[in-house]
């Protein structure tokens, strides 16, 4: 029965998300073949194969039963080539969808699922009315290639659309009305091949010029209608797709508790990376138990954890880790600013003492921005 669990995975990109799906599977048996396409890999572990000009893709595709990616900016025509020769979970649809923002907006659209009021423009001129429309403060986003806050811009006035436009330099930009939101949160959930799919307990979220910064699950506040929500809208996605794996689902929740989708992720997730000390199944092994049509484990939190994402330049691991129940994943990277090097989980038996060891770790890393989450009056 063994011989017949695909365990020679393939992964599209080599960056730190397939760094840690390796170190997740290699438990279950697997083997790692990692296909770069931009020349520039990170993953130090299994095998890369560097492949900018797709001269190799023959000599990848022998070494793989099954293929899944950890970076969605892919050349799409690139995963169909694959799925003709090997299952690739998320298919290519998936990827097609979330590479643009304009199919991504229409299939919540399609799906009832609500966002904030937003405008598809083509010039600086169609940029500045959207904004005179929806209402300024907007922010623009390029319809394509956009992640960490690159391809955005945020309008005070309509009259900064030009340079806007020139900035992001993209012929097509989505604009969206600014929302009145409680706080930034995200839901994940595993779909296996078999239609089985698990929800882990919604993050909320802190950004700092559109780089994640804080993530913490389970949430003390969130209303158990507001997770069943969220689950509801990520499983329309999932089935809608067929998808396999994980898929991410960025919201922000308004005032009154509705949640509005701000844009989904069809891979393994930075505000997911609490489940590898804080859930009994991190997402990364359930990103490949799902891949290779094995049951999914328990999504369930252990205790209340906060990811802090390292930033630019590393920390003293030494007083870091002198922090009880704090956990170090390092990416083997050098530093550079604005370069994710690394993350931490902090576990700990309440949300208060969550959060002073959390300040207690930000104190010790260098331009880390001071926490801040929508339940701290709670949490005491």
């Amino acid at each position: 029965m063994t011989s017949t669990i695909p365990s020679n995975i393939g992964v599209l990109g080599a960056g730190q998300l397939g760094r840690m799906l390796a170190l997740a599977g290699y438990p279950l048996g697997n083997r790692f073949t990692f296909l770069d396409t931009t020349g520039n890999p990170s993953a130090g572990i299994g095998e890369v194969i560097v492949d900018p000009d797709n001269q190799h893709l023959a000599a990848f595709l022998e070494k793989v039963d099954v293929v899944t990616y950890e970076f969605e900016h892919l050349p799409v025509q690139l995963v169909r080539d694959i799925e003709q020769h090997k299952p690739v979970y998320p298919s290519s649809r998936a990827i097609e969808v979330c590479q643009n923002r304009v199919e991504e907006k229409a299939l919540f659209d399609h799906l009832g699922i609500p966002t904030p009021a937003y405008r598809i423009v083509e010039s600086a001129e169609q940029l500045e009315a959207a904004a005179h429309e929806l209402g300024c403060p907007v922010v623009a986003k390029s319809v394509t290639e956009g992640y960490d806050g690159k391809g955005q811009a945020v309008l005070k006035q309509p009259e900064q659309a030009g340079d806007a436009w020139r900035d992001i330099g993209h012929r097509q930009l989505i604009v969206e009305a600014f929302v009145d939101f409680v706080r930034e949160v995200s839901i994940i959930a595993v779909r296996g091949r078999d239609g089985e799919v698990v929800f882990y307990p919604m993050a909320e979220n802190q950004h700092v010029d559109g780089i994640l910064r804080y993530s913490v699950a389970p949430l003390p506040d969130i209303d158990a209608s507001v997770q069943q929500t969220a689950d509801r809208y990520i499983r329309s996605l999932l089935d809608e797709l067929d998808y396999v794996g994980v898929l991410a689902l960025e919201l922000f929740q308004a005032r009154d508790g509705s949640l509005l989708a701000n844009e989904m992720a069809p891979r393994v997730h930075n505000s997911g990376h609490w489940t590898m000390n804080g859930a009994v199944t991190s997402q990364f092994e359930n990103h490949l138990r799902a891949v290779q049509g094995l049951p999914l484990g328990s999504p369930e939190a252990i205790a209340p954890t906060c990811m802090i994402n390292v930033i630019g330049q590393e920390g003293d691991s030494s007083a870091l880790l002198a922090l009880s129940n704090t956990h170090l994943h390092r990416y083997d990277k050098t530093e550079r600013a604005g370069r994710k090097l690394a993350h931490l989980n902090i576990v700990a038996d309440t949300h208060a003492e969550l959060l002073e060891k959390v300040r207690a770790c930000q104190a010790l890393l260098p331009g880390a921005p001071p926490v801040s989450w929508s339940f701290e009056s709670t949490s005491q």
